[in-house]
């Protein structure tokens, strides 16, 4: 699955999932380009550990216009775009009855509108090299979710419906588009406000609910994505390729 010669815009890669995933398509020889919004230390970091063919550009992917300039920046400096990884999240965790409308929207601006704007900037590029888009989606998206999570899940939800749109009208262009549904994996964004005892607990229902009793790690995901990414995939388009172990709550419709 080498990705010798690439381009690719991993957003959210300063941490956490994205930052495996460009640790995995840099392996795989693809240049990359790591999208932070806030957390410039960590993606400089970053950077230094890839070494030459990765590069740092910032921006907060709701918002058009940086996301416009970033895509200019990334095709500038490496001359082009050849993989786009929708990978940037946030997961806020509310009650259904207790509705933060500010924290609803802002959920829906960086999980549906984000890669909306990433892909249509990056769209004249793609369509150049008869790209690729992977976007990171969850299994919250396909029916089950941890309690509290039913507005996270609806945004996730919205991502596969987009990713399977886009592998329908990007196919005239040789645009492949695909999803990857992570299951729960410890990180920033999946612990922030738990504490270490709700965390714990948390893990420990989620693997007596999963098939082969383990948890994936961000690595998982990111040797999905290289594989969705890569000619090995090059017939495969509008799928949504979970990794999660096998949750038996959707596999069987139980508990």
């Amino acid at each position: 699955m080498s990705l010798s010669g690439k381009v690719a815009l991993v957003t959210g890669a300063s941490r956490g999932i994205g930052a495996a995933i460009a640790r995995e398509l840099r392996r795989r020889g693809a240049r990359v380009a790591i999208n932070y919004n806030s957390s410039r230390e960590a993606a400089e970091r970053l950077r230094r550990e890839l070494g030459d063919g990765a590069e740092v550009f910032k921006a907060d992917v709701s918002n058009r216009q940086e996301v416009r300039s970033m895509v200019e920046d990334v095709v500038g400096t490496f001359g082009g775009l050849d993989v786009v990884v929708n990978n940037a999240g946030i997961m806020e965790l509310m009650p259904f009855e207790q509705l933060d409308e500010a924290r609803l929207d802002r959920m829906w601006a960086v999980n549906v509108k984000g890669p909306i704007y990433v892909t249509l900037e990056a769209l004249p590029h793609l369509k150049k090299s008869r790209g690729v888009v992977v976007n990171v989606a969850s299994i919250a998206g396909i029916g089950t979710a941890l309690a509290n999570t039913t507005y996270y899940a609806i945004t996730k939800a919205a991502l596969i419906a987009l990713t399977r749109r886009l592998a329908f009208d990007l196919a005239p262009y040789g645009i492949r588009v695909n999803a990857v549904a992570p299951s729960w994996i410890e990180t920033d964004l999946t612990t922030r406000g738990r504490t270490r005892e709700e965390v714990e607990r948390a893990k420990s229902d989620i693997i007596g609910k999963t098939a082969l009793r383990a948890l994936a790690a961000p690595e998982d995901i990111a040797r999905a994505v290289a594989f969705l990414a890569s000619d090995d995939a090059r017939l495969v388009t509008g799928q949504v390729l979970v990794v999660d172990g096998g949750r038996l709550d959707y596999l069987t419709h139980g508990v």
